[in-house]
């Protein structure tokens, strides 16, 4: 987290308050949410470094461990709200004692920013407003923001067989961040966006005021799906629509290596992977395993699907179209809409639904760095070459990049939708990843060092002018000064456009006429035309 950034979002921005310290503002606080009239009618519960539950509340929902060290600045307090009127409460004391907030739903956010910043700040964590409420007839549900996508799928599944929502593949993530930039799973090509979906909302703003879409107006309902979290308010719960399904859907994984001709089958992939019908996704997750022959580390491509219908339809489509992968019959495999995120999410496609409402992931948490990327033109297989040769370095523990392709539904929904752009015109996107477990800044520089040298090499092989990035995927290396932050709107417009394109001008007005004073920010959230001033 970079304090030259923090600082000058301190010296910058007015805030409304108190010069009390902070240790007095943060007494202040607790003394005004204890006294607020919503603890009158049920108790706030907050976490401070003195409660013995606060390291579990705090490290529970962080799962990027670089940022679970004793130097990560950590939360004044951990506010835990159970009603819309904590919220309200949390706002208020906020503003009287110059306490930074900063909103947390399922803690998966790339950069931590959700739990760390650089100045006194207090965590509003939402774990608590959870619930999913189906309506199989109306085809609707409605989602509170501390929900997890897990829990949602879980609702969705124990009801109904016929109906789905498109968003992502591990159940832990967080509506709320989730939704707000965007959200994709393995259907987008069939329906588009998680946020594409959502027809309603209800959102604290600033004032401490409660709105549904009616209410906010369309600026703002707009400017929520895709505008990035912790930026306009706090969404609380939202409903969206649910979209059918067949019975019975169909997946397969399968994996080449390098010596099975893994670089010529992805090229061929890249030709045809945004012009299968819109039914039929294939992702390709490029990471490395060592080979049963001499026990060397060799490239590996998995060929990761999703297919819309049977078996009997798939395979000849894919025989047809793309006989390089050389799928067999036995490869398919015939599920539920349901089962089938089971699968995704590394779990038995058998094992009860429930595990779907976990929020302890299934694999590990560890360190890591991502990055993301947007291709419009395949890239030549000398260039997946120099990819191979980066994810094959021995000293970096464990590199992945996942290509996920547009087109379908993708490339038929305008730009200016909703603020996430990017639509036609676009083959793939890349996620690029690096895990590790050791420890130290030695391992950390490392890592990040390597993922920011394929950042690098990958630049005349992606989108430009400019080289575009998705939100949700959140990187301060994005923008200007190499991630040292700005101070200026002709500095976050580095980063903005890269994020929205030409929704970023929008989103701005929307923030100046909702958040003037930028109470709600993070360290790449859209700035008000008054910041600055």
């Amino acid at each position: 987290m970079n304090f030259l950034l923090a600082l000058l979002l301190m010296l910058a921005v007015p805030w409304s308050g108190s010069d009390a310290s902070p240790a007095a503002n943060h007494d202040n606080f607790l003394h005004c949410l204890s006294t607020s009239p919503a603890a009158n009618v049920s108790k706030i519960v907050f976490y401070t470094p003195a409660n013995p539950s606060y390291p579990s509340v705090l490290q529970f929902s962080i799962h990027n461990l670089r940022f679970n060290t004793s130097a990560a600045p950590k939360p004044i307090v951990i506010v835990t709200p159970q009603t819309t009127s904590h919220i309200q409460a949390a706002i208020s004391c906020s503003h009287k004692h110059r306490l930074h907030l900063r909103v947390r739903g399922g803690g998966h956010d790339y950069e931590g920013l959700s739990y760390v910043a650089s100045r006194p700040f207090f965590i509003l964590d939402l774990i608590n407003l959870s619930s999913v409420k189906v309506d199989v007839a109306a085809r609707t549900a409605w989602i509170q923001a501390g929900g997890t996508i897990g829990e949602l799928y879980y609702q969705i599944g124990t009801q109904t067989t016929t109906l789905a929502f498109p968003a992502g593949v591990c159940p832990t993530v967080g509506v709320g961040g989730h939704f707000s930039g965007g959200g994709y799973g393995l259907s987008l090509r069939k329906f588009g966006l998680a946020a594409d979906h959502i027809v309603d909302a209800h959102l604290v703003d600033v004032k401490g005021k409660v709105h549904n879409r009616a209410s906010m107006g369309e600026d703002l309902f707009w400017a929520i799906r895709g505008g990035g979290g912790n930026t306009f308010g706090v969404v609380t719960a939202w409903k969206v629509n649910l979209l059918p399904v067949p019975e019975n859907v169909t997946v397969f994984t399968v994996t080449k290596t390098i010596q099975q001709n893994a670089t010529g089958i992805i090229n061929r992939w890249q030709q045809v992977a945004d012009r299968f019908p819109d039914d039929l996704f294939i992702r390709v997750i490029l990471d490395r395993t060592e080979t049963t022959t001499n026990s060397t580390a060799t490239g590996r491509a998995s060929f990761n699907s999703l297919y819309l219908g049977q078996a009997q339809s798939l395979l000849p489509l894919l025989q047809r179209d793309f006989p390089e992968l050389g799928v067999e019959r036995e490869d398919l495999i015939e599920l539920t809409w349901i089962r089938s995120i089971l699968y995704f999410a590394g779990y038995p496609t058998d094992s009860p639904l429930e595990v779907l409402r976990s929020q302890v992931p299934l694999t590990r948490k560890r360190n890591f760095k991502a990055k993301s990327d947007y291709v419009t033109e395949p890239m030549s297989e000398r260039a997946l070459e120099g990819i191979w040769r980066r994810i094959l370095r021995p000293d970096i523990e464990d590199p992945e990049l996942i290509f996920s392709p547009y087109g379908g539904r993708m490339s038929e929904i305008p730009e200016s939708s909703i603020p996430f752009p990017h639509r036609a015109g676009t083959r793939y996107k890349i996620q690029h990843l690096v895990y590790w477990e050791r420890e130290g800044r030695e391992a950390t520089d490392r890592h990040v060092d390597w993922i920011r040298e394929l950042y690098g090499y990958l630049a005349p092989h992606v989108s430009k002018n400019p080289r575009l990035a998705y939100v949700n995927y959140r990187d301060l290396d994005v923008g200007s000064n190499n991630g040292a932050g700005f101070t200026s709107h002709e500095e976050a417009r580095v980063w903005g456009v890269k994020y929205f394109k030409g929704n970023y001008e929008r989103l701005v007005r929307v923030k100046t006429a909702v958040d003037p004073r930028n109470f709600f920010r993070n360290e790449q959230s859209v700035p008000p035309l008054t910041a600055w001033k």
